[in-house]
């Protein structure tokens, strides 16, 4: 049976073939969405030596995670938050909306407060930094899959003054004065893609591609899409490493 804690039952380790990492049918089923593959194949494999725990899936970006999820419903998305396509940040949030069983913890290199407020405020259940202990990791997926939420002691003190920063005025949001669709648009308008690779990607109207791109363009005083692509960055929705 699979425990509150996310542990295997004890007579199935028992059983369990030894060097394997638990017990396949009972383990917290985990989907890893990062955009760098070397990332991806170290994690799995740590991942999948641990007693409890196995990698069902991967995801290169936003959009596939989101996708995956619903299909595969695992306990735990490990997410990064700078992901080609859709950001972390968004993904999050529409698994928040569309799958609320599945459970996102960030992980990232990000220390910013606006990337890590931006991932709980979607519905992340936990935020860690990608030079933590595997150790650290492995604790944060048992709590989170048993329910619980896990910030890194790295990211709690932040949390806490970003909240506390709150109270005394409002605080910029990864482009928070855009619709969800808006913003969807914006990253790919941000790296790259034309209105009518956006609209065919998106399976929308041109026109309609167009009409997101006028209304941010009002709503942020912006005349170009140059100046969105700034603002996208500037944001944190779209990376600009390489």
């Amino acid at each position: 049976m699979f425990s509150p804690a996310g542990r295997c039952h004890p007579a199935s380790v028992a059983n369990n073939d030894a060097g394997k990492g638990g017990c396949a049918m009972n383990a917290i089923r985990v989907l890893l969405a990062d955009d760098h593959k070397i990332i991806r194949d170290g994690l799995r494999m740590l991942i999948d030596r641990e007693a409890g725990m196995e990698v069902v899936a991967e995801a290169e970006n936003g959009r596939q995670t989101v996708r995956l999820a619903q299909k595969l419903s695992p306990h735990v998305v490990i997410m990064d938050v700078t992901m080609p396509d859709m950001n972390g940040i968004d993904a999050t949030r529409r698994l928040a909306e569309e799958a609320p069983g599945v459970r996102v913890i960030g992980l990232s290199m990000h220390s910013d407060r606006r990337y890590i407020l931006g991932m709980l405020e979607a519905g992340a259940r936990g935020y860690l930094l990608k030079d933590c202990a595997f150790e650290e990791l492995a604790a944060a997926i048992r709590n989170v899959a048993a329910g619980n939420t896990y910030l890194s002691p790295k990211i709690a003190d932040v949390v806490v003054k970003g909240y506390l920063d709150r109270t005394s005025g409002p605080s910029p949001g990864l482009g928070s004065a855009l619709t969800p669709r808006e913003r969807e648009v914006l990253q790919l308008l941000a790296e790259g893609m034309a209105a009518k690779e956006i609209a065919s990607h998106l399976n929308v109207s041109v026109k309609t591609v167009e009409t997101h791109r006028r209304n941010m363009m009002e709503k942020l005083d912006m005349h170009s899409v140059a100046e969105l692509t700034k603002y996208a960055v500037r944001e944190g929705l779209v990376s600009i490493e390489g």
